[in-house]
């Protein structure tokens, strides 16, 4: 079963055009923990494709495996929305859900992030954000694990590292007429990593305060 107490609050949910993806996806034979494998094929597209911007000997080369990067991590997201739909609301849990809802995610941000830094010829900085995304899900597992409410808080939660990602791969298709190549990417990679470390922070303070009863 999938834990409900640990589901990520998300408007999106509630909205029309994601019940009838779900109502889809649930009428034919797709389970959620497929749903879930497919975010990590989504984040490798990305992961690839920002790799190889690197390697781009035009323009409009670079501009084309940007886009797809910026499209794969909407699809890695849309991947972490409809697993948990086609789980709860169309009844189609299984007894690993949880598992397969948490495991891929740190697969995805790993890759994507690691990805950028090899992109931009700057691997440490790819590792660091990865590292800081990383340590941002494991303390809102931390405090789960002892009981508190899953804390998740940001302002670098999963869903606002992705957004700045791929607003980052967007801007940067046009970058050239403005700013030095890799310039707004590697800003992105700086805003997830101060980011991810002010979120760790509050993370880790709200769970101290929890378990003095604050």
């Amino acid at each position: 079963m999938t834990d409900l107490k640990n589901r990520r609050p998300l408007q999106s949910r509630k909205s029309g055009w994601a019940n009838r993806i779900t109502a889809f996806l649930a009428g034919r034979a797709i389970t959620p923990n497929q749903i879930s494998q497919a975010s990590i094929a989504a984040a490798l597209l990305a992961g690839l494709a920002f790799w190889m911007t690197a390697y781009a000997d035009s323009t409009n080369l670079k501009g084309a495996l940007l886009i797809l990067a910026a499209l794969a991590c909407q699809l890695r997201l849309l991947c972490n929305l409809f697993d948990g739909m086609v789980a709860i609301e169309a009844g189609k849990s299984a007894p690993d859900g949880p598992f397969w809802n948490e495991f891929p995610d740190r697969i995805a941000d790993i890759i994507i992030f690691i990805g950028i830094g090899f992109g931009l010829g700057s691997p440490t900085l790819g590792f660091a954000a990865a590292t800081c995304a990383v340590l941002t899900a494991y303390t809102r597992e931390l405090g789960a694990s002892i009981g508190l409410a899953p804390d998740f808080s940001g302002p670098m939660a999963k869903q606002h590292r992705m957004a700045t990602v791929t607003l980052a791969a967007v801007l940067a298709v046009f970058e050239q007429h403005f700013l030095p190549q890799g310039t707004i990417l590697t800003v992105a990679l700086w805003v997830v990593i101060i980011g991810s470390i002010v979120t760790v922070g509050r993370r880790a303070n709200h769970i101290r305060a929890g378990l003095l009863g604050g």
